[in-house]
């Protein structure tokens, strides 16, 4: 774990292997299999030759010859044909017979294409939410394969063009451009720095005067030395708190909220642990937090939900309307060029 969704050219993601969206011979083709066929040289034409071709919904594995990857899964993919002939059930299959291989040959690592959005004709949309529904439920009981789902521009096409407008019309009406002077923001916090005054954590990134606070002094003040002795609970303590008010396993936390196991460890084992903003944000989708909670949690990290960040407001989208699906969650982000949740 976890799923995390890349723009990138397939032939060159270093993995234990990667997925070519194969046609029925095996021997090359277009697209991601012409790609992937002229990357590895002729060793891999020749190494499928000898497999027989492979049936639309299964998959078979190869070498990689020149690709900076172990194995080559090779899957093919359905043809769209209205989408009525059993096409969401062939190309589900298509990800769980090419993890099923990638889990037998030990692989913890593998890259998808977005299979059959190419020659085949499956919408793009659709084809994208089949990829994503099918990995992220394999993922929930084989947490320790990481997967990339790997498409080539993040065009506004991936999405349904319900959810593309309902999105961009919320962040029209809710992002504020908001450009400041770097150094004058430097000087204003130096003069609050020298007066006493430091930002709220909320509002503030990790900066020295942040710093400053912790550090205190021989000759500080009692007042501030009583503060210090008497923190509020920190992002761990409230976290953990949630999972069990939440009734919910560290387990079922973490996977849901696209968090790999040996970071949530840290979190769980520091208390004062300060994740960065993507993976506080991920835990509040996660524990399907409202708005105000998710701003508290947040703020115990440090940070907070800014008009001033698209990301920001593409989450509160999302929060308003009850949709804790990080999936489609990130799959939004990625599409309006944001840093995705979790991974």
């Amino acid at each position: 774990m976890p799923l995390t969704i890349i723009r990138d050219d397939i032939t060159k993601v270093r993995c234990d292997a990667i997925v070519n969206a194969a046609n029925s011979s095996l021997l090359g083709g277009g697209g991601v299999d012409g790609a992937i066929h002229k990357a590895a040289g002729s060793g891999l034409l020749e190494e499928c030759r000898g497999l027989g071709g492979c049936e639309t919904g299964m998959a078979k594995i190869t070498g990689a010859y020149a690709l900076p990857c172990k194995y080559v899964i090779h899957t093919v993919g359905p043809v769209w044909h209205g989408g009525e002939n059993g096409e969401r059930e062939q190309l589900a299959s298509c990800y769980r017979q090419s993890l099923a291989l990638a889990k037998a040959h030990d692989c913890r690592s593998v890259a998808f294409p977005l299979i059959s959005a190419g020659v085949f004709g499956y919408p793009k949309d659709q084809a994208l939410r089949v990829a994503v529904d099918t990995i992220s439920a394999y993922l929930l009981e084989n947490e320790e394969l990481s997967v990339y789902l790997v498409v080539f521009s993040p065009s506004s096409y991936l999405l349904s063009k319900k959810l593309f407008a309902d999105v961009r019309a919320y962040i029209d009406d809710h992002y504020v451009d908001t450009h400041y002077d770097a150094c004058a923001e430097r000087m204003r916090r130096a003069q609050m720095a020298q007066a006493g005054i430091f930002p709220s954590p909320a509002f503030s990134q990790p900066v020295e005067a942040d710093m400053a606070v912790h550090a205190v002094a021989p000759g500080a003040s009692p007042s501030l030395k009583r503060m210090l002795e008497h923190l509020d609970e920190s992002f761990s303590q409230m976290l953990l708190r949630k999972i069990d008010e939440r009734g919910m396993t560290d387990a079922q936390c973490y996977k849901k909220a696209n968090i790999d196991r040996k970071l949530f460890s840290k979190i769980r084992g520091d208390i004062h642990y300060r994740p960065s903003k993507p993976t506080a944000i991920a835990f509040a989708i996660a524990l399907e937090l409202s708005l105000p909670e998710t701003r508290e949690l947040l703020e115990k990290a440090g940070y907070a939900l800014s008009p001033a960040s698209k990301s920001d407001v593409i989450v509160e989208y999302f929060i308003r309307r009850g949709n804790y699906n990080i999936f489609e969650i990130n799959e939004t982000l990625f599409v309006f060029d944001q840093p995705l949740l979790g991974a």
